[in-house]
């Protein structure tokens, strides 16, 4: 028996129970715009996760767990494309990272792969029963009730993380600068890099870590003094209480974004319109129009993958640019070494979102 639906008429933790309860083998296939994820079931148990989001990708997790660097990859990359073998392969013999450093890294991409969809706001999904994984997926160790708990947590956790931080262009400042007894590198890295200006959106950038998790662990340092949101970005808080006025603000985003060609940042603008107000018609016409755009140009556009970027500024005029995250992000990796292609398969993030 095959299942299909909307992720807002059916919630996702049912869809699983769904699965899990009639003890189903098959694929659960998610897509909302251009993300498309799956989730391999075996008699009703989770068996492994598959996605396109380029933020999922196996080298963005073995960056954000720090076992090889962006130059690493890079090179590792080259090879995989030049040898046709697998990128984790190609690492192992290296010595780059071992067999358990894989496994490891590929149990944690499946698990956060699939807890990000309880937080998508919208999406279409459909299981088709008996069908399975392909031969080069990993098993993973994930029972569908506590997959169910750990979203529900995370959902809930969203709402008190708003509260502190009503978005993720907020600055944040450091009170004590970063403190010597902080040891984790994941938290020092975060203080480091809010030090260095840089807003929230910026640094789930760099930590190659979901929008949740990074928000997560900015309130965990919140909480204990650490870190706090400056003045300027506490006042759009305070105009973030008023929902009519929510909307305005992301309406204009979305707007702002649909003119500017950064067609994914529109998309995510309009659909959080629709979260707080389903029925609103500048959403939905704006939700349209980013998507009639995007597929337009996709057609028409073709940037060559083999050149290398150069910058027409020196970095002292950059820096006094107001880029939004993702294209600082971008800029920061144009190197005069690295071609379109590799840049794209470094940044976490969509192709058109880099290329534009």
């Amino acid at each position: 028996m095959s299942l299909a639906g909307n992720l807002r008429t059916m919630e996702l933790p049912d869809v699983l129970q769904w699965v899990s309860s009639g003890r189903k083998t098959g694929t659960l296939y998610l897509e909302r715009h251009s993300i498309q994820k799956r989730i391999y079931f075996q008699d009703g148990g989770i068996y492994t996760s598959w996605s396109n989001d380029p933020r999922e990708s196996m080298g963005q997790f073995l960056i954000r767990e720090r076992l090889v660097s962006e130059e690493q990859l890079y090179k590792a990359l080259l090879r995989s494309e030049e040898e046709n073998r697998m990128l984790g392969l190609v690492l192992l013999a290296d010595g780059a990272v071992s067999e358990e450093d894989i496994r490891r890294t590929l149990q944690i991409k499946a698990q956060e792969s699939i807890y990000d969809l309880f937080l998508w706001p919208e999406g279409k999904f459909e299981f088709k029963d008996g069908e399975t994984a392909a031969g080069d997926l990993i098993p993973i160790e994930l029972e569908v009730t506590h997959a169910i708990m750990e979203g529900i947590r995370r959902v809930d956790e969203w709402g008190r993380i708003r509260a502190i931080f009503p978005s993720l262009d907020v600055r944040l400042t450091l009170p004590r600068g970063v403190p010597a007894e902080v040891t984790d590198p994941a938290e020092r890295r975060l203080l480091d890099l809010a030090a260095g200006g840089l807003r929230l959106a910026g640094i789930a950038l760099e930590l190659r870590r979901s929008e949740f998790e990074t928000a997560d662990l900015a309130m965990a340092l919140h909480g204990r003094g650490l870190l706090k949101v400056d003045e300027a970005a506490a006042a759009v808080a305070g105009d973030h209480h008023d929902t009519i006025t929510t909307i305005r603000a992301l309406l204009a985003e979305g707007y702002k974004r649909l003119s500017e060609k950064r067609y994914e940042l529109a998309l995510e603008a309009y659909e959080r319109v629709l979260t707080l107000d389903r029925l609103n018609q500048n959403a939905k016409k704006g939700l349209v129009a980013a998507i009639e755009a995007r597929d337009r140009e996709r057609s028409l556009k073709k940037v060559p993958l083999d050149k290398v970027p150069r910058l027409t500024m020196d970095m002292a005029s950059l820096t006094r640019q107001n880029f939004d995250p993702q294209e600082g992000f971008v800029l920061s990796r144009v190197n005069g070494m690295w071609d379109v292609g590799s840049i794209l398969k470094l940044c976490p993030m969509n192709e058109s979102d880099v290329l534009n």
